[in-house]
C-alpha cells in the first residue's frame, strides 16, 4: 500500500500511473510491462542489450480479442449461424474499427509519451491489442474479458449499426469472385522502410490480371485497401 501510494504522488511514473488508473481502473504491478505495450519497435528502445517492442503483446492480445469477441456474438445473437457470427467478428476486429476504439480511449497519450514517432492510424490499434494481452497477463482471463465487453464493446461500439456495415472489402471482394468462377489472389509486391517503419505493398490479381494495389503500415490493411480499389475499378464499388 505505500508503495502504492508513493508510486503515485512521487515516482518518477506518478503521470504514467495516474493516467493508467483512469483507463484501467487500476495500478498495475507491473508497470514495465504496460509501458511496453505501448513501445512501437520502430522506436528502439532498449533493456538489457534486447530491444523492447509491443509485439508479442500484440500477438497475444489480438488472439485474446478474437476469442472475447467470439464468446460475446455467439452469448449476444442465438439464433444467428456461423457465417453471421464470422462476419461480425471480422468487423468488429478489423483495423479502422480498433483504430478508432484507441483514439476514443485516448491510447495516443501513452504512445507519444515512448514514441519519437509520427503517430499513425494502425499504431494504435496496434497499442490496444498489446494493452489487452497485458491486462491479461496481470489480471487474468475473466478481467480481460470484462475490459473487452464493457469498455469497448458496450461504450465505445455500436454494435447493431455494424451489423449493417460491411467494410470488408477483401472478403466482399472473395464473395464476388466465388460466385462468379473467378480466381482471387493476394501478392506482397513490395515491403519497404518509411518514418522507420515496415510498410507493404500488396496487388489484388483476379485471374492473374493484377487489378489494384494498395500499401499500409500492415498486410492486412493493404490488403483491404487494394481490395476496396480492385472493387471500384470492377464496377461492384462506387468510387468514394
Amino acid at each position: 500500500m505505500i508503495q502504492k501510494i508513493y508510486n503515485y504522488f512521487w515516482s518518477k511514473d506518478k503521470y504514467f500511473i495516474r493516467n493508467i488508473r483512469e483507463l484501467l481502473g487500476f495500478v498495475p504491478t507491473n508497470l514495465f510491462l504496460f509501458k511496453q505495450a505501448f513501445i512501437h519497435k520502430g522506436s528502439n528502445h532498449n533493456s538489457n542489450n534486447r530491444q523492447i517492442s509491443n509485439e508479442r503483446l500484440e500477438f497475444l492480445g489480438d488472439a485474446l480479442l478474437s476469442t472475447i469477441i467470439a464468446e460475446y456474438l455467439y452469448k449476444k445473437y442465438l439464433h444467428e449461424d456461423e457465417g453471421f457470427l464470422t462476419k461480425m467478428r471480422a468487423k468488429i476486429v478489423q483495423r479502422k474499427t480498433l483504430n478508432r476504439v484507441a483514439e476514443d480511449l485516448g491510447l495516443d497519450i501513452f504512445l507519444k509519451q515512448y514514441n519519437q514517432l509520427q503517430l499513425s492510424d494502425s499504431m494504435m490499434g496496434n497499442a490496444l491489442e498489446a494493452l489487452i494481452g497485458a491486462i491479461y497477463i496481470e489480471k487474468g482471463y475473466n478481467f480481460t474479458r470484462n475490459f473487452v465487453v464493457v469498455r469497448i464493446l458496450q461504450e465505445h461500439l455500436d454494435v447493431h449499426s455494424l451489423e449493417k456495415k460491411d467494410e470488408n472489402f477483401k472478403s466482399r471482394l472473395l464473395e464476388w469472385c466465388q460466385k462468379n468462377g473467378k480466381v482471387l489472389e493476394y501478392e506482397l509486391m513490395e515491403k519497404y522502410r518509411q518514418q522507420k517503419r515496415d510498410r507493404f505493398k500488396v496487388a489484388v490479381i483476379v485471374d492473374e490480371e493484377v487489378i489494384a494495389n494498395g500499401s499500409e503500415f500492415n498486410k492486412k490493411g493493404a490488403e483491404q485497401i487494394a481490395s476496396k480499389k480492385a472493387m471500384v475499378k470492377l464496377g461492384l464499388l462506387k468510387k468514394m
